[in-house]
């Protein structure tokens, strides 16, 4: 069954044929609900207008969750294989013994932060996400993973910008200033080359990596996700910064365009 809309009032009922109901949600936005589609939420945020989406596929019956950013879709629960790798490949990198403080940066649907918290070596983990709708709709559970994330006692979710905190003299954590971390993880931009704001190029600079690792320990780990195929170029920047960096391709079956679709995460280690 498709979540309930916990807050908002039914203002119009469509005639039966068409199955829809429309709510007017608390943040003055009609939300328009079918039997096979809900905008479970709409917020206006600086950097366009942020709706969070289910819909039922009416010939699986598969329930997919969307973000989407403007006219971006940031994530869809339909495709999670590359989201989940970005944890397992990161952390995998480390011995069984080591316990790990882990930061994500963007939390989305929680897919790569889930995926950490498989991990029983992980102590702690922060998400940073810098767009506070995206916490509250974990925090208010409207999300398949929101409970388990939200519950977890090492889990912190933490309101700020990534990128910002990543620079040089800043924090990932701003109740510890100077706190370093095992592993940091990635998943806000479509790529090193395709980002969201023309802001966030500088990160993927020699500049903008050397500042994230001065917040990492000694053998720490840095993986980022990609939409796109490895990019050779953005592997040589990452080894101007880090001992070591490579790309791994994540590869599965998208059945929308009937092809196999080509992902990546670069791994990086201090």
């Amino acid at each position: 069954m498709p979540p309930m809309i916990a807050a908002g009032e039914i203002i119009s009922t469509h005639p039966a044929s068409f199955e829809k109901v429309t709510f007017r949600w608390v943040h003055s936005k009609e939300l328009l609900v079918s039997r096979f589609f809900k905008e479970l939420d709409y917020r206006p945020t600086p950097l366009g207008a942020l709706t969070l989406r289910w819909r039922m596929d009416p010939v699986s019956g598969e329930e997919i969750y969307e973000i989407k950013l403007g006219d971006d879709f940031l994530m869809s629960s339909k495709f999670t294989t590359s989201e989940k790798a970005l944890a397992t490949i990161a952390l995998n990198a480390f011995g069984t013994d080591r316990v790990l403080d882990v930061v994500v940066g963007g939390l989305g649907l929680g897919y790569t932060a889930a995926a950490a918290l498989d991990d029983a070596r992980v102590q702690s983990l922060l998400v940073v996400d810098a767009l506070r709708e995206v916490i509250e709709w974990h925090n208010d559970g409207l999300l398949p993973l929101s409970n388990a994330i939200v519950s977890d006692p090492r889990t912190r979710l933490i309101h700020g910008s990534f990128f910002d905190m990543a620079k040089k003299g800043n924090a990932f954590d701003p109740e510890c200033p100077g706190r370093r971390f095992d592993a940091i993880l990635l998943d806000v931009d479509h790529s090193p080359s395709k980002v969201l704001h023309p802001a966030n190029l500088e990160f993927y600079t020699v500049d903008g990596l050397s500042g994230l690792r001065e917040q990492m320990k000694p053998g720490g780990i840095f993986a980022l996700w990609s939409n796109e195929p490895p990019e050779e170029s953005f592997t040589q920047t990452l080894r101007n910064v880090f001992s070591e960096a490579r790309a791994e391709e994540v590869r599965f079956y998208n059945p929308l365009q009937e092809n196999e679709a080509i992902q990546s995460v670069y791994v990086a280690q201090v």
